[in-house]
């Protein structure tokens, strides 16, 4: 019985080991120094704890860490984070550093590979900021030119060089701070669009390894909207240009109607769109007055009309257009003024009229009938 219960305590004292990992710190010149331990959560630093050296620089802090969920762990002082680390479940590394974050690291494999990623970037970093710097203060265009080019050299070799990293490291969680840096703040290495098939593939193989980290999950959130935005950009590049903003709105049975399809449709030849409010009486009244004048006059020769109503008030709407039974596209926009339409045709005044002629839209804006009538000859002779 006794050796049964040795032999548990054992077995717990493992399994007590096993989930969490050690760090043992000798801090140069720092006796008596306050260390801040944090960790990496997705987006921000969470403070873990605050350890004080003993009197010769040392100390040793356990965390935990759940199996098959390694930690980002950033040892600061004060405010200036002095070693990073990628530490899994029962590992032990031994961190020599000074208050400058100068450091060496033994123990780990990744923590290895981070203090390596961690050093090319900063030295890439002060090589770019140096040149930057000299760009500045140079005397002439052609000094600085000189200048501009070594920096996009440098950032293509990095771009290259992190590029390896990452394909010959795929499973490694390393790969997620590369993947991240930036070379300033508007430019990240990885900045180009096809980026995302690499991201994609990256994710692939880190949840094909740690299936249940939260820096895994991130990442993919990450590789999907780059590869979203990939498709989006593809879509346009093959989309068929088109000089206008479509609008899809519903009509008076719910259907929603595009412009561009009424545009498209055999024998329109010219598509009037007109943007109204049926809140003004004499806006309702143009339909009858003017409208169905122009569509009896031109609609054989090839005239559309697409209206659109701007108002939240859908019942009062549907109700003018059966009454003044109007034999035109109707559609409504119940956002009214709010209507992104009304920035994209940069409408300031109701009722406003374009045109649509051969898939272009005409440039000027027509609201009297004179004006109206001059273009629908002119365009449909």
């Amino acid at each position: 019985m006794k050796k049964f219960l040795i032999l548990a305590l054992a077995v717990l004292g493992l399994a007590s080991c096993a989930n969490k990992a050690q760090i043992d710190i000798v801090l140069e010149d720092g006796p008596e120094k306050d260390l801040v331990v944090k960790r990496l959560d997705v987006g921000q630093m969470q403070v873990l704890d605050t350890i004080k050296t003993d009197s010769e620089g040392k100390v040793s802090y356990k965390v935990k860490i759940a199996e098959g969920q390694p930690q980002f762990l950033y040892v600061f002082y004060g405010e200036k984070s002095i070693v990073p680390l990628l530490l899994e479940e029962g590992e032990k590394v031994e961190v020599l550093t000074d208050t400058l974050g100068f450091y060496t690291v033994s123990g780990s494999e990744n923590c290895d590979k981070l203090a390596y990623v961690e050093s090319e970037y900063k030295k890439v970093g002060s090589q770019i900021q140096s040149l930057a710097n000299s760009m500045e203060a140079a005397q002439t265009d052609e000094e600085a030119r000189i200048y501009s080019n070594r920096i996009a050299q440098i950032y293509i070799a990095y771009y290259r060089q992190c590029l390896r990293y990452v394909m010959e490291n795929s499973h490694s969680l390393t790969i997620i701070p590369v993947c991240s840096q930036q070379i300033s703040e508007d430019l990240p290495v990885f900045s180009q669009a096809t980026d995302a098939m690499i991201f994609s593939s990256l994710a692939d193989s880190l949840e094909a390894t740690y299936p249940e980290s939260q820096y895994v999950k991130a990442f993919r959130n990450e590789a999907d909207a780059r590869m979203d935005y990939l498709g989006l950009l593809n879509r346009i590049s093959s989309a068929e240009p088109v000089s206008f903003f479509d609008i899809e709105l519903p009509d008076i049975n719910g259907q929603k109607v595009k412009l561009s399809d009424v545009d498209a449709k055999e024998g329109n030849k010219v598509v009037m769109i007109h943007f109204w409010t049926p809140v003004q009486p004499a806006q309702s009244m143009m339909n009858i007055e003017i409208l169905e004048s122009l569509y009896s006059d031109y609609h054989k020769r090839g005239l559309e009309i697409y209206q659109v109503a701007l108002t939240p008030d859908k019942a009062g709407w549907a109700r003018i257009v059966k009454e003044q039974n109007l034999p035109w596209v109707n559609v409504c926009d119940s956002r009214g003024t709010a209507s992104p339409y009304v920035q994209q045709y940069n409408i300031t005044v109701l009722p406003l009229s374009f045109f649509l002629a051969d898939g272009d839209l005409l440039s000027e804006q027509l609201s009297d009938e004179k004006s109206i009538r001059k273009a629908l000859d002119k365009m449909l002779r």
